[in-house]
């Protein structure tokens, strides 16, 4: 008995890019009926490279897991304004604040992550950080990297160099610009 490919399921589609809060981007492989506890299933089956992992996820649960297409090119733009802005660090124990930042990384949303990359970011002048701040930026980093280059069809080196450059613009991190220049100059 011969299974017809579904291609298409609620609103996603084979081949294309998704969002999936606690692993980032993946690959909709394929959309497959399994059979599991004497119950037939339909899957999505995602393919995450960066991890070489395989995950099955019940087409019923995507809502509440926060699987979501990738962002607009101006969600995008505003998350790259993000990391521009100064660093809004709470004043509260740094286990506190890590849990905040891993939730925010976890959320899958592009915007609560480029906040974290804006906050943990040290540019070469400033101190060292903590292994954990490290981490936590780095982990953030590589999500926001890995969306907007597939969102810009870029490479993950060039979407770490474009989030790096506006990195470099916020206040008090880097060079300034001629265009802070100016827009300081208006203010």
């Amino acid at each position: 008995m011969a299974t017809k490919k579904i291609t298409q399921r609620a609103g996603f589609k084979t081949g294309e890019y998704i969002v999936y809060p606690a692993h980032g981007v993946g690959l909709i492989h394929s959309i497959e009926d399994q059979e599991v506890a004497g119950l037939t299933l339909e899957l999505f089956v995602i393919a995450f490279e960066q991890d070489k992992l395989t995950l099955r996820v019940p087409v019923a649960k995507i809502k509440s897991v926060g699987m979501r297409k990738l962002a607009e090119p101006e969600e995008v733009t505003k998350a790259l304004e993000t990391v521009t802005g100064r660093a809004r660090v709470k004043r509260t124990m740094w286990s506190r604040r890590a849990q905040e930042y891993e939730a925010k990384i976890n959320s899958g949303d592009l915007i609560a992550i480029s906040e974290v990359v804006r906050d943990l970011y040290r540019s070469e002048d400033q101190p060292e950080q903590s292994y954990s701040e490290r981490q936590l930026f780095e982990q953030a980093m590589d999500r926001m990297s890995r969306e907007i280059g597939s969102v810009n069809k870029i490479s993950l080196t060039e979407a770490v160099k474009l989030i790096t450059k506006n990195l470099a613009k916020s206040p008090r991190r880097g060079p300034k610009t001629d265009a802070a220049d100016t827009e300081e100059a208006a203010a």
